[in-house]
This record gives structure tokens, C-alpha cells and sequence, in this order.
């Protein structure tokens, strides 16, 4: 079995893109499961089902929503084997931009607004450098230089990607992006690894602590660093 894993940028459209994509695959007879991971609330898996893909709903809470993706992925697997799906996707909601759900044998799709700043792509990290695709939304709204701008620093973060520009109103971009998804690798839970390590959430805050004096807080802990210290002159 294929599998897709989805991340991005809130508000970037994984959602609009994903379902012009959906039809697309659906065209080439594709058996595809959904799992669908968000924060506190989402009704997307209702939309997939209208569709008439079998979903799976996973809401992470407290828990950093690429951390429950990763950690619930097999289950994931096993939702999608049920349904005898010969690829399954799935969309995860991402949160601090750091984390990187792809694994090995995964497509890693990483999905991110073009009006978000030329800056961005340099700020997000491994969920970007990481990835085998990288769909870019909103480019329809900002100049022709931003665009190539925003290509560019896309590819001095992660030169091997190929990029798709994408749009979740008209569905440009979701033939090219579907022709991808064909393209991932058998999938096995038993050997799969992160393709890059997420990052610690090892301390007091992360059991609860709410009082904020540095002494009340233990584990794994960054201070701040003189040197980026400003004074405005």
C-alpha cells in the first residue's frame, strides 16, 4: 500500500487541494483511505465522505497534532487495510512548522501559502526541507516577482523537491499533484522511520506546570541567547 502524508501551514488549503487531488485519483480507480488529524475541531471528514472515501477522524487536544499523526500512524494503516484501500493519505493539521510526520517510505506533501511572506519557507524547517513535493497555494493573489521569490526560497531549502503551484478554488495543479501520489513507495509499519527527528517536548509545561518562574521547570529547556540581545540604537 501507497502513502501519502500531508502537512503544512494553517490556512494554507490542504484541504481544497487535497479534495481536487481526491477526484482526480478516484478517476484512475484508485482505492484511497483518508485519515484526517486536526487540533480541537474539524468537519473535513465529512466532506472526504461526500466524496465517498472512507475516513478516519483523529483529534490530537493537548497533544501536538504531528506528534498523534506519527504516533497513530500505524493504526492509520491498519484503517485503510480494512478497507482493502490500495493507497492511504493523510492530512495532518501541523502546528509549530517544526515537526516533519514524513517517513521513509512515504510521500511527504508539504503545502504552503505563498502569501505568507518571502521568509517563510526559511522559518518552517524540516516539514519543508524534508518533503518529496511541495505545493504552493495563493500564488494567484501576489506579483509574478513574489512568486519566483517565494520559488526560490523554497528551493534553497530543500533543492531535490518538485514543486507544484497549486489552487484549491479552481483545482490547478491537482492532476500533476495526483500523477505524484501514484509515485510512493511500498509502505511497512515494522521497518518505516521519520525521515528527520521531531523535536523535544521534554519538560514541566509539557505535564502541565503553569506557574512561569524558571524555577518551577525542569527537562529540556532553551534559554535565551545574549548574542540576538537588541537594544534599538
Amino acid at each position: 500500500m501507497n502513502v501519502v502524508i500531508v502537512a503544512g501551514t494553517p490556512g494554507a488549503g490542504k484541504t481544497a487541494v487535497l479534495l481536487h487531488t481526491l477526484r482526480h485519483l478516484l478517476e484512475q480507480q484508485k482505492l484511497i483511505s483518508i485519515a484526517k488529524v486536526d487540533c480541537l475541531y474539524t468537519d473535513d471528514h465529512i466532506r472526504f465522505q461526500k466524496i465517498g472515501i472512507p475516513t478516519l477522524l483523529g483529534l490530537s487536544k493537548d497533544m501536538c497534532p504531528d506528534h498523534f499523526t506519527i504516533f497513530n500512524l500505524s493504526e492509520m494503516v491498519e484503517f485503510a487495510q480494512k478497507n482493502n484501500s490500495d493507497m492511504l493519505i493523510v492530512e495532518t493539521a501541523g502546528l509549530c512548522h517544526r515537526c516533519a510526520p514524513y517517513t521513509t517510505n512515504s510521500l511527504g506533501v508539504c503545502v504552503i501559502d505563498a502569501t505568507s511572506g518571502p521568509n517563510t519557507p526559511l522559518k518552517v524547517g524540516p516539514f519543508l526541507s524534508t518533503a518529496n513535493v511541495v505545493a504552493i497555494t495563493k500564488g494567484d493573489i501576489i506579483s509574478q516577482a513574489e512568486r519566483e521569490i517565494f520559488r526560490e526560497r523554497i528551493l534553497e531549502m530543500n533543492p531535490g523537491c518538485r514543486i507544484i503551484e497549486a489552487n484549491g478554488l479552481t483545482g490547478k495543479g491537482a492532476a500533476e499533484l495526483a500523477n505524484y501520489f501514484s509515485e510512493s513507495s511500498g509502505f511497512d509499519c515494522e521497518t518505516e522511520e521519520l525521515r528527520h527527528n521531531a523535536p523535544f517536548s521534554i519538560c514541566t509545561l509539557c505535564v502541565g506546570e503553569t506557574r512561569i518562574l524558571k524555577n518551577y521547570h525542569r527537562g529540556v529547556l532553551r534559554h535565551m541567547d545574549g548574542i540576538h540581545e537588541y537594544t534599538g540604537e
